[in-house]
């Protein structure tokens, strides 16, 4: 077991994650943790966003980043190989998840941008199933995948695949349904350490009030909470909500259940469902409370 689990970290980019994600998966729901709400479209939208990005898109730019980057770039392969690993990986964890807490809060934050999150949002329900779940535009436009690429041209891949598997761990463990959090705010003695993690990286109590479809219960901020490796962004911006506590309920108020498709290629293909932000017609945000029916189906 003990190799193996070295066999895991040490393959951690590859199937080691793959592994960890699995492993995660099986037990969230054999804890019964999804509920009812992983229905079949919600399912099929979690696969394919799941795969997707690390079987075409990932692979994709990787191969044709260094067939270009050596035009673009002639004399600059391994130009950075000299920069100690300790330094160089400090550097890109702070670049990668700086640009990617403005990312995605922009997203947020600027309306014509909003529907290209939406997906990621739109989950009645957390877990590992969810925690890829992103548009197409959304992660073709990521520049990590492109950052990534480019430092293992330039020499510095060790420090950058080492921040990415690391970074998928923490992001993973923060959207996962096991509240692996809680004994550190139940347990007085770990109080301390508490304090520090949760203002460090993302945990699930903060990551879920980012996701949850309300803000009225004082836990739910989807307005804030936008780190994704670091917390340390919000706390820094002032974007940050620490209550040690969890939602009630996850997604998006408006949210009609949109064919999976749409959710993951919108604009390239629109959702049927009548007034839906992913519709032919439909609004950039929408305000609008769903219809009881509706509420009571993605309850």
């Amino acid at each position: 077991m003990v190799h193996f689990l070295e066999a895991v970290f040490n393959n951690l980019n590859g199937w080691g994650f793959v592994a960890i994600t699995i492993v995660l998966g099986i037990a969230e729901f054999s804890l019964g943790l999804y509920g009812k709400r992983w229905n079949t479209n919600e399912k099929l939208l979690d696969i394919a966003c799941y795969t997707l990005p690390k079987l075409v898109i990932g692979p994709t730019v990787a191969y044709f980043g260094l067939k270009v980057l050596p035009i673009i770039l002639p004399n600059a392969k391994n130009e950075f190989a000299w920069i100690p690993f300790a330094f160089g990986a400090l550097i890109i964890a702070i670049y990668d998840d700086l640009t990617q807490y403005w990312y995605h809060r922009l997203h947020h934050q600027v309306p014509f941008m909003w529907r290209f999150h939406r997906t990621h949002h739109s989950a009645p329900y957390m877990g590992m199933a969810m925690a890829s779940r992103q548009n197409i535009i959304y992660t073709i436009f990521f520049s990590q995948i492109y950052l990534t690429t480019t430092l293992v041209y330039l020499g510095l891949g060790y420090p950058a695949l080492f921040v990415k598997g690391l970074k998928s761990l923490i992001t993973l463990a923060a959207h996962s349904s096991i509240p692996w959090d809680k004994p550190f705010y139940t347990n007085k003695f770990l109080h301390p350490i508490a304090w520090v993690l949760e203002r460090t990286i993302s945990t699930p109590a903060t990551h879920h009030a980012h996701h949850a479809d309300s803000t009225d219960d004082g836990v739910g901020y989807y307005k804030g909470n936008f780190g994704n490796m670091f917390f340390l962004w919000d706390i820094i911006f002032g974007t940050a909500l620490i209550t040690r506590q969890y939602p009630s309920g996850y997604g998006v108020k408006n949210y009609k259940g949109e064919e999976w498709y749409a959710q993951l290629l919108w604009p390239i293909f629109k959702s049927k469902k009548e007034g839906s932000e992913l519709s032919a017609n439909g609004p950039e945000v929408a305000d609008e409370e769903p219809e009881p029916e509706l509420a009571l189906k993605y309850a």
